[in-house]
Order: structure tokens, then C-alpha cells, then sequence
């Protein structure tokens, strides 16, 4: 009988159908993730490995894992496993793209307009009690109707959130390595370069994929381009952002705040000075997480593992 581990636990109501074909372990907990060594060791005789975006797949876990036929990623990045290493080992790799588009869609509308309007901060200094009066300027924040927002990675995300932008009344520009054409004129966005982007955005919202081209691509040279009175929102990858400079821009106000959902190193240390900031706005890397969407990433990559087990295709292949 093939044998699936995973990595993380999930309700029982996804699994279930699993185990009553193949013979199915699953790590312990929700929220304590496995680390890399427990991993090779639970996984070392699998068919299938079922890991989440925190789990590291590299070279040399996939090659001391000599019966693996799959690795289904809950995420639609796949930045943790190294595809290469899978590929020359006839090993698939799929993820779970297209489900979660509207739900991380309206996960970083709602991150800009937090950041716009300085939401968190506000309820902070309720909690706190520092609201003693109203007074004229108490956290004012930025208009989010009637402003340009530029979106870098033009994806179905990103199509999604020009959408959104719509009933703002908002200008949408966008970068992408290749042109929409055909989004362009159905949704009215205009194509700029990188550049433009930065200098002429209200709001910049970075949703491209981390790879070794887009690492670090948003630095101290393009923080200095964006507008002293503009906000970067980030719910792609942590690593796009060069989070050293992002904080030397935002202390020294380059720029007016940053929403992050994402950062380098997850979960986000602490001391990280990003959090020293009020003008930043932090989540947990949730895009994706309405109950719905996070059931149906499950089982798509549970209908993957089955018809790579049972000798099919499967959908959403990577490689």
C-alpha cells in the first residue's frame, strides 16, 4: 500500500478519504511545524509528501526519499521545495493556484485600507486608552478613493485586486513580466515600467512570485522612487522586500507607511525593527485564510496525491 506523510495536521474530514486507500501519517500538531530532520526521518519511505509553504524540500531531502512520486504544496508558491532536485528525480510537485485568487484578493484590499487608515494603530490606542478626546488630526490617515495604485505582478491576484479597485475610483497601473493585453482593456489598467510605477503609486502592492530575478527587487534604490506620502503592501513573498531598507525608509519617512503580511524569516522574530513602527501594519501571512478557501486548497492537493498514487495525472503540476 503507498504510504503519504504530512507534514502538518488537517482536519480529519480531508484526510479521511485518503485512508481508506493508502496508508496515511500525519505530523501531530496545527501550529508547532515539523522541523527539517524530523521531516527526512517520518518521510524517509514515502510515495507522497503533503508539505505546507514553511516546510524546506531541498536537494538533499528529496534524494533521501527514494520512493517519492509527489510533493503537494498547500500554497500556490512552491519557493520551499527545490523543483529542480524534484524534476531530475521524476518527482511531481503541484500546488493549489486559481482557489485561494479572490480570498488573498480581498485579504490585501483590506491590508491597504487598514494601512490607508491606520486601523490597527487606531484600535491600538483604544485598548491602550490613549483616546481621551477627539481631536482634529488624531490619526489621519490617506484617501484610498481617487488614488493610483500600482500592482507589481500582474497575475490572477493581481487582477483580482485591479478589480477591487474599481469601485475606488482608482487609477490601476501595473508591472508585470508580460503584458495583458486583454486584462488591460477589459478591466482599465495601464502598463508602466518598474519605474513609473514606483514613482507615480499611491499604493504599491507587490504580488509576484519569490524567485532568484524578483529576490530583494524592491530596495533602497526603489523605495526612494515612491512618493513620501505613498504605503507599500506586501502579501506575495517576504524576501521581494529588502526589509532593512523598508525600515530605513519608513523611520526616516522616504515614505509614509508599509502592510505586511509576509516577511523573510516566518513567524517574524519578535525584535524584527519592523515592529518597532507604527506606521506599519503586520499579519500573519493569511491571504489565503477564509475557512472555505484553506478547505478547498486541502483538497486539491489531497485529489492530487490520489491520482498520482493511482497512476493519473494530476492537476496544478509544477513539474
Amino acid at each position: 500500500m503507498d504510504k503519504i506523510f504530512i507534514t502538518r495536521k488537517l482536519p480529519e474530514e480531508i484526510v479521511q478519504p485518503l485512508r481508506e486507500k493508502f496508508e496515511v501519517n500525519m505530523w501531530h500538531s496545527e501550529e508547532t511545524p515539523m522541523d527539517y530532520e524530523d521531516i527526512k526521518k517520518e518521510a524517509k519511505d514515502v510515495h507522497a509528501l503533503w508539505t505546507v509553504l514553511s516546510d524546506k524540500v531541498d536537494r538533499e531531502l528529496i534524494e533521501n526519499l527514494p520512493n517519492l512520486k509527489i510533493i503537494s504544496n498547500l500554497a500556490v508558491g512552491f519557493n520551499n521545495i527545490d523543483v529542480e532536485a524534484a524534476k531530475e528525480k521524476g518527482v511531481m510537485v503541484t500546488n493549489t493556484p486559481g482557489v485561494l485568487t479572490e480570498t488573498t484578493a480581498d485579504l490585501t484590499f483590506a491590508l491597504l485600507l487598514a494601512t490607508a487608515r491606520r486601523i490597527t494603530e487606531a484600535e491600538q490606542d483604544i485598548r491602550a486608552g490613549k483616546w481621551k478626546s477627539w481631536t482634529p488630526m488624531q490619526l489621519t490617515g490617506m484617501d484610498v478613493f481617487g488614488a493610483t495604485l500600482g500592482i507589481i505582478g500582474m497575475g490572477r491576484i493581481g487582477e483580482a485586486v485591479a478589480r477591487r479597485a474599481k469601485g475606488f475610483n482608482m487609477k490601476v497601473l501595473y508591472h508585470n513580466r508580460t503584458r495583458k493585453l486583454e486584462a488591460e482593456q477589459q478591466n482599465n489598467f495601464t502598463y508602466v515600467e518598474l519605474e513609473t510605477l514606483l514613482q507615480e503609486s499611491d499604493f504599491v502592492v507587490i504580488l509576484t512570485p519569490l524567485t532568484p530575478e524578483t529576490k530583494r527587487m524592491i530596495g533602497k534604490k526603489e523605495l526612494g522612487l515612491m512618493k513620501e506620502t505613498s504605503a507599500l503592501i506586501n502579501v506575495a513573498r517576504g524576501g521581494i522586500v529588502d526589509e532593512q531598507s523598508l525600515y530605513d525608509a519608513l523611520l526616516n519617512k522616504r515614505i509614509w507607511a508599509a502592510g505586511l503580511d509576509v516577511f523573510e524569516t516566518e513567524p517574524v522574530p519578535l525584535d524584527h525593527p519592523l515592529l518597532t513602527l507604527p506606521n506599519v501594519t503586520v499579519l500573519p501571512h493569511i491571504g489565503s485564510a477564509s475557512i472555505h478557501t484553506r478547505l478547498a486548497m486541502m483538497q486539491i492537493n489531497a485529489k492530487a496525491i490520489e491520482n498520482v498514487l493511482e497512476g493519473q495525472e494530476p492537476d496544478n503540476r509544477v513539474v
